[in-house]
């Protein structure tokens, strides 16, 4: 099964490869054209050097940043707070880790980590479990457009597997995709139906997987038998009942041995799942 079935949903296209291909020709032409850069103070030798970096700057620019991302999540932590789904949270302060505490009735404190687009190292392997978390989360908050959601899903929890298998003491609750452009034009969602109004979006719920356990294997989770406690709490802020929550929530299994292999299943309603296996 492909890796865009990690997730439940698709992005509504890319342009068009005639489209590319004219960008890449006008891009091109201008390279070509010494008097255009001339009346622009640059030389053509200076453009071709400097054009690797600056796709890489404009690519920058145009990616949500750090400070959008955190805004999002303060957002939807607000919405969590008013709807009683916690209550109260602590955001990280500007400079420092990206840890969010959040207080859930007859829980605890529970630790969601802010990462971009799940793809990156960064985004998959530097985090750590805070020793007050009963219960700890990567919150994936990806505007990329490269792939379908599902294939960043999958290339993260592929970099996860590796820290699962690994040395290091810490090991995550679970991951969760959700951005500004869920439930978009451009990245439309199969459980809009379920939205909420947050600021001035119509937000729908967040896709999240319970990770495995650590224990003595070969299956860790396969069979999506582990049980967590945040997903209900977040999916209640959206107005899913406990009794709703299990057909929203998704798991990621992990096989050791000579049947190694990663399952990726989300759920997204009654009789509604992908499955990913690799």
């Amino acid at each position: 099964m492909a890796a865009e079935e990690a997730a439940p949903c698709r992005h509504r296209g890319a342009p068009p490869e005639e489209v590319v291909a004219r960008v890449a020709e006008i891009i091109e032409a201008i390279s070509n054209d010494a008097d255009y850069l001339y009346r622009r103070g640059i030389s053509a030798e200076e453009f071709d050097l400097a054009l690797p970096v600056a796709i890489e700057k404009i690519r920058g620019s145009r990616s949500a940043s750090s400070g959008d991302r955190k805004d999002f999540l303060l957002q939807m932590f607000s919405h969590m707070q008013s709807t009683g789904a916690i209550s109260s949270f602590l955001a990280p302060k500007y400079g420092d880790d990206t840890v969010y505490r959040l207080t859930v009735p007859e829980l605890g404190d529970v630790a969601v980590v802010q990462k971009g687009c799940p793809d990156g190292k960064h985004s998959s392997v530097a985090w750590s479990v805070p020793e007050w978390a009963v219960e700890t989360y990567l919150w994936w908050v990806c505007p990329s457009l490269k792939g379908d959601p599902g294939w960043h899903v999958s290339a993260g929890v592929k970099r996860l597997r590796g820290e699962f298998f690994s040395t290091r003491p810490d090991a995550l609750d679970g991951v969760i995709f959700h951005g500004s452009l869920c439930g978009s034009d451009l990245r439309p969602c199969p459980k809009k139906a379920r939205s909420v109004r947050i600021g001035d979006a119509d937000v729908p719920p967040p896709c999240v997987w319970i990770m495995p356990e650590r224990g003595s294997g070969p299956e860790y989770n396969w069979t999506a038998t582990r049980q967590r406690r945040f997903p209900a709490v977040l999916l209640s802020s959206f107005g899913i009942s406990a009794a709703e929550s299990p057909l929203f929530t998704g798991n990621v299994g992990f096989r050791a041995g000579a049947r190694e292999g990663t399952i990726i299943t989300s759920r997204f309603g009654s009789g509604c799942s992908t499955s990913s296996r690799s």
